[in-house]
């Protein structure tokens, strides 16, 4: 009995340590006005306004870093109650013709993600970023419900604004985020355009399966699912995936791609996850253009 009481509570401390494994919130103080961040590549420095939060970036530790597109940062409610950071980004020369709704990866903080997104902007798009519960700014805890909460309420906030209202609008998910766009799109696709899914894992147990074999299938629970979510989404889509991904293998974006009807679109490039729009923009930009024409 003893041995069976161990072993059961190896499994359930298993499982909760399987099922948190999803989320890596970096939160940061609301009164913070200042952040360095250290990264093996390099140091990112970030100015926050009182209040707004919105963001600016310094080099060589004082200067202002000037970008060509403008940041207005806000504050809006998701359903479940939380305040939610997000940032609209909008190019400094003309008006955009299609807005994007983004959903980071599990990782960090929204203003990690710029550099993953706005090199779209040049191309016509303004880009809507956000931090789930949990996040940079926002409030909560972060949890797949929540997430999945979040991500359906940045697109109720976003679609209340007047210079979004006659703009197509896309769904961009990366990583966590593109296994959720897929969810969030099947389950507002009249409210939407297009799709766009990049280096997605192709469910939450798919992904532990990878890390823990079939003890990670096993005792991860399967909130939703892009896999399956996907068989039910009717619009156009595109998914983009890295043949040289060594976080998320391409199988997995291959199988999203399977499971999806058409219109529908797989482009398998190189370089690293989530590094598409780095490399990629103009290509990005057209495909997405003709997608939602």
């Amino acid at each position: 009995m003893k041995t069976i009481l161990t072993l059961l509570s190896v499994v359930l401390l298993s499982s909760c340590s399987f099922n948190g494994m999803f989320l890596e919130p970096f939160k940061l103080p609301s009164n913070i006005q200042r952040l360095d961040l250290i990264s093996c590549a390099d140091t990112s420095i970030y100015k926050f306004e009182p209040e707004t939060h919105r963001p600016t970036f310094l080099i060589n530790d004082q200067d202002t870093v000037e970008t060509d597109y403008t940041i207005e940062s806000v504050m809006f409610e998701s359903a479940n109650g939380n305040k939610l950071n997000g940032c609209l980004l909008k190019s400094k020369n003309g008006n955009p013709t299609a807005t994007i709704l983004h959903f980071h990866g599990n990782g960090g903080l929204l203003v990690r993600y710029f550099d993953k997104i706005t090199p779209l902007i040049k191309y016509g798009f303004q880009v809507f970023v956000f931090d789930y519960s949990g996040f940079g700014f926002s409030d909560g805890e972060a949890t797949r419900e929540n997430v999945l909460i979040d991500g359906n309420s940045a697109l109720t906030y976003l679609k209340s604004r007047d210079d979004v209202k006659n703009t197509k609008l896309v769904i961009y998910g990366q990583s966590l985020g593109g296994h959720l766009s897929a969810v969030v799109a099947e389950q507002r696709q009249d409210e939407i355009d297009g799709l766009v899914v990049e280096g997605a894992f192709s469910s939450h147990k798919d992904v532990a399966a990878e890390h823990a074999w079939i003890f990670g299938r096993l005792l991860v629970s399967e909130k939703y699912s892009a896999k399956e979510s996907i068989k039910n989404y009717k619009k156009p889509v595109l998914i983009i995936h890295s043949s040289e991904d060594d976080v998320i293998p391409f199988e997995m974006g291959q199988t999203i791609f399977n499971n999806a009807n058409a219109p529908k679109e797989l482009y398998e490039i190189k370089n690293c996850h989530i590094c598409c729009p780095k490399f990629y923009a103009d290509s990005i930009a057209y495909k997405i253009k003709a997608m939602i024409k």
